[in-house]
């Protein structure tokens, strides 16, 4: 019961940020742009093990990949402005997104911070 909660309420909060971002992309992005799930994700960790450190080292790597994932917004609106389609701009961006991880992360090595 405790699963479907969580899935609930966190589906409730994506379809809501969907909703607003139709009649007002402003709010839409503001509510997109809070860190809405990594909070979600922190009390659904803290509730299920009660491990602060868990969450300390979520919250730790949650910030160092909101660097490379900032391409991705980057990329996505490019892509549709020049006149791609938006599934091939979505799934092109993605996947471009994940190969800047991929350096992301071996780079953050090179540099001692682990993930």
């Amino acid at each position: 019961m405790y699963l479907v909660l969580k899935t609930l309420i966190t589906a409730i909060l994506v379809v809501g940020i969907a909703e607003a971002g139709k009649r007002f992309s402003m709010i839409g992005g503001i509510l997109a742009s809070l860190p809405l799930t990594s909070v979600l994700a922190f009390i659904w960790l803290y509730n299920d093990t009660k491990d602060i450190k868990a969450v300390t080292d979520l919250s730790y790597t949650i910030f160092w990949m909101v660097i490379p994932s900032l391409f991705f917004f980057l990329c996505l609106p490019f892509l549709l402005k020049i006149g791609w389609k938006f599934y091939p701009a979505l799934i092109t961006s993605s996947a471009l997104m994940a190969g800047v991880y991929f350096v992301y992360v071996q780079g953050v090595k090179y540099f001692g911070i682990k993930l």
